[in-house]
């Protein structure tokens, strides 16, 4: 066994250890300030992105959310101008809908990948994370997350879109504006893009869940929490 497979086992155990009395024992070199550190950086994990999967997976979450609420990328405004022009802004804005609604059906599939990527975490991965910049975290789980997320959103994202007429609806659209004198024909995979403007909203809010604890002491909800956080300076 090598000594990172040791360290996520010992972790594991931590809390049966300890109620049993054989901590020290079970975690032979792993101290007993690291194991603290690393729980309660796991904990705040937890907390963080558990609160950031609730915030966006619900209705409204996207849409109602200015920051991150999908809209047609930059490179379709002309597309989306011309339209609203003709009298297509209804149809505009319930694609826009539909996409956020889209994204807001994927998000709940994100707490079980976050939480896979917080088992797996070793200690040196919480040292850093721990004593890094107010989105060390987010930008981990970015890096260790994203590929399972797409690969994971995708067929929510498409299946909900075929479900509502999203994609008829672009096509309608398209064909619309195609009648526009002098119009380009727009480009745009609308899952792939959708998919993608989901998990930077999910990111984002990721981020802001992140800041909270690093700096304000009435996000760190549980003893622990503001254990570790004290005892690093925070």
């Amino acid at each position: 066994m090598n000594r990172r497979s040791f360290l996520q086992i010992s972790l594991a155990g931590f809390g049966a250890c300890l109620a049993e009395g054989q901590m020290l024992g079970q975690l032979g070199s792993l101290t007993l300030s690291d194991a603290r550190i690393a729980d309660g950086l796991k904990e705040a994990l937890r907390v963080g992105t558990n609160n950031a999967v609730k915030l966006v997976g619900r209705e409204g979450g996207y849409f109602n959310n200015e920051v991150i609420k999908i809209l047609l990328p930059k490179n379709l405004r002309m597309f989306e101008t011309g339209l609203r022009a003709i009298g297509y802004g209804p149809k505009v804005d319930e694609l826009v809908l539909s996409m956020n609604r889209a994204a807001e059906k994927a998000a709940p599939r994100a707490k079980r990948i976050f939480g896979n990527a917080i088992l797996q975490m070793s200690i040196d991965d919480a040292r850093e994370i721990l004593s890094g910049g107010d989105t060390a975290a987010t930008e981990y789980f970015q890096g260790a997350t994203s590929e399972e997320l797409t690969t994971e959103f995708t067929p929510v994202v498409q299946r909900t879109m075929d479900q509502v007429g999203v994609t008829r609806q672009y096509r309608e659209l398209l064909g619309r504006y195609k009648n526009i004198p002098f119009a380009n024909s727009p480009k745009l995979d609308i899952n792939n893009y959708v998919v993608s403007k989901s998990l930077d909203g999910l990111f984002y809010m990721l981020g802001e869940e992140e800041k909270k604890i690093r700096k304000n002491p009435a996000a760190r909800v549980t003893d622990l929490l503001k254990q570790v956080f004290r005892g690093m300076g925070r």
